[in-house]
């Protein structure tokens, strides 16, 4: 069986690195042969083929990238959301490439920033072969936007955006939306949570496709527990401290939440609590680091890390991690931190309660509420003394996301498709 995965980077972003697990799983347990088509390589991988491999061709991507978004910067409502909204109609023709012709499956994930289109979509969607999309977000069912937060236009036909400056029924939401339904020939959709399946099956554009719900996977040999003080040793962090871990691939990105990261931990230090002296910081990821430095307990930056081995480590050197994002599908983050057998405090959004049993492997916040984020991060640290939380939230992954169950998921759905082709 041959698969060609289509994403828009290799490495930037949960859904390129959730992309390339799933095909490391598929080949390492049932020996299928996926190839990742990719605009962007960044990766040492020969299963991945980059579609700009010289620098006129990485220029061109460029060009396109830049065009899509001054195809929407007339119509956006502030510069906060400028990276929110994708309009799709900026991409590239890859129906005639040798690795799609020659597939048997045609697997998508992140398309957007110019590289596919939905012109594009539609000429994949012409050739007749079973695609899947796995979502990553809502993009695909909706006029434009990632995340559609509390709006529920998507369900009918968008328009009246609150992303653009001037909404109203046949604004470009609701144009782009029906290039989308002219495009949509038919095509199985994957939600990697419950909670981004259910919206799917919501909306309209996907009234004709079949719908079911995936996570992504992970590989629990990378991602497993070692003894904090090994993991900090590595790492040259304190071996006499309560780490508290942040993480992202942008950290000051708003929808990441830093603000009530660090509200709460104002709260833990204005409180006095018993632990609060010993309690230190760690953030790995990129973005602006200034943000860091009112920060009311000393705090550890690694910087960007893109090894899982190093990733791995700064899990498992946490005594908690935090993730405060105000909006989520299912994040590999939860998934890395639980394999290294580290509790997690979130909010109560999007697919983070199928992640988070609340008090049996972290804490599920109150979502928006600093006070709720710090009550977390307190129980976990008083409750996780003797191990349970650490080895509850490792189990939850073997069971539902380890490689061998996300794999055979998803080969029988290629076997299903392929049968009744």
């Amino acid at each position: 069986m041959n698969v060609v995965f289509i994403n828009t980077s290799d490495s930037s972003g949960g859904a390129a690195i959730a992309c390339c697990r799933l095909q490391r799983a598929l080949k390492k347990h049932l020996n299928i042969n996926g190839i990742i088509l990719t605009q962007e390589k960044k990766l040492e991988n020969p299963s991945i083929i980059s579609l700009t491999p010289t620098r006129w061709k990485k220029q061109m991507a460029w060009f396109r990238f830049v065009a899509e978004r001054l195809l929407f910067l007339p119509h956006e409502k502030s510069r906060d959301i400028r990276f929110l909204f994708n309009r799709g109609i900026v991409g590239i023709d890859i129906s005639s490439h040798p690795l799609v012709q020659n597939a048997d499956v045609i697997h998508l994930h992140w398309i957007n920033f110019g590289f596919l289109s939905t012109n594009s979509l539609k000429k994949l969607l012409s050739l007749g072969k079973p695609v899947i999309w796995t979502l990553h977000d809502m993009w695909a069912f909706t006029g434009g936007c990632h995340h559609s937060g509390k709006c529920e236009n998507y369900q009918l036909s968008c328009g009246n955006c609150k992303f653009l400056r001037n909404p109203c029924s046949d604004d470009i939401s609701y144009k782009d939306w029906l290039l989308k339904k002219r495009a949509y020939i038919g095509f199985t959709a994957i939600g990697c949570s419950k909670w981004l399946t259910n919206r799917a099956r919501s909306s309209s554009l996907l009234a004709n496709c079949y719908i079911d719900s995936i996570p992504n996977p992970i590989d629990t040999v990378t991602f497993c527990p070692i003894s904090k003080s090994q993991a900090r040793q590595s790492l040259i962090l304190p071996d006499n401290k309560l780490l508290i871990l942040f993480a992202a691939m942008r950290i000051d990105a708003i929808k990441k939440g830093f603000i009530y990261f660090e509200k709460a931990l104002q709260i833990i230090k204005a409180q006095n609590t018993e632990i609060a002296f010993e309690i230190e910081v760690v953030v790995f990821g990129s973005g602006n680091c200034d943000m860091l430095k009112q920060m009311p307990f000393p705090v550890h930056v690694l910087g960007h890390l893109s090894n899982e081995t190093q990733i791995s480590l700064a899990y498992n050197a946490a005594s908690v991690f935090v993730i405060p994002s105000l909006e989520e599908n299912l994040p590999n983050t939860i998934m890395e931190s639980f394999a290294c057998g580290t509790p997690v405090v979130g909010f109560d959004v999007g697919g983070i309660p199928e992640m988070i049993e609340h008090k049996n492997n972290g804490y599920l916040s109150v979502y928006g509420s600093a006070q709720s984020l710090a009550e977390g991060i307190n129980w976990v640290l008083k409750n996780n003394t003797d191990g349970v939380l650490s080895k509850q939230a490792r189990q939850k992954v073997i069971d539902l996301y380890s490689e061998k169950v996300v794999a055979s998921q998803y080969g029988k759905l290629y076997e299903k498709l392929l049968n009744n082709k």
